[in-house]
């Protein structure tokens, strides 16, 4: 199985997913997290920043997988939702899974 990931972080969904899954491309902005990411995971192509991703330059693929950022959900912050830019990348997720059309996705986030 093919997958995506985004807001890749130090690779979770990586770990979780083993050797069931090839990765197409992966996506995280913190350069802390994407060193470590990239210790672990070398072979996997960066994507670069989520909102810039072109759609139709990823290879095809059948699982989304991502974890979005929390600070606008989260019940330690001000909880502002989509009112807080951090909020509304989730719609960033939206636009690839309307234009890539795999067959299954998994988010995570905090319980807000």
């Amino acid at each position: 199985m093919k997958y995506l990931s985004l807001f890749s972080g130090i690779g979770g969904f990586e770990l979780g997913i083993g050797d069931m899954g090839e990765c197409v491309g992966y996506s995280e902005i913190d350069e802390h997290a994407r060193r470590i990411y990239e210790k672990h995971f070398p072979k996997h192509k960066w994507l670069g920043n989520v909102s810039k991703i072109k759609t139709n330059k990823i290879e095809k693929f059948d699982l989304l997988v991502g974890g979005f950022p929390c600070q606008a959900f989260s019940i330690a912050g001000k909880r502002k939702g989509f009112q807080d830019t951090r909020g509304t990348l989730f719609f960033e997720i939206q636009r690839i899974l309307m234009d890539c059309r795999p067959r299954y996705f998994l988010l995570e986030n905090v319980k807000g």
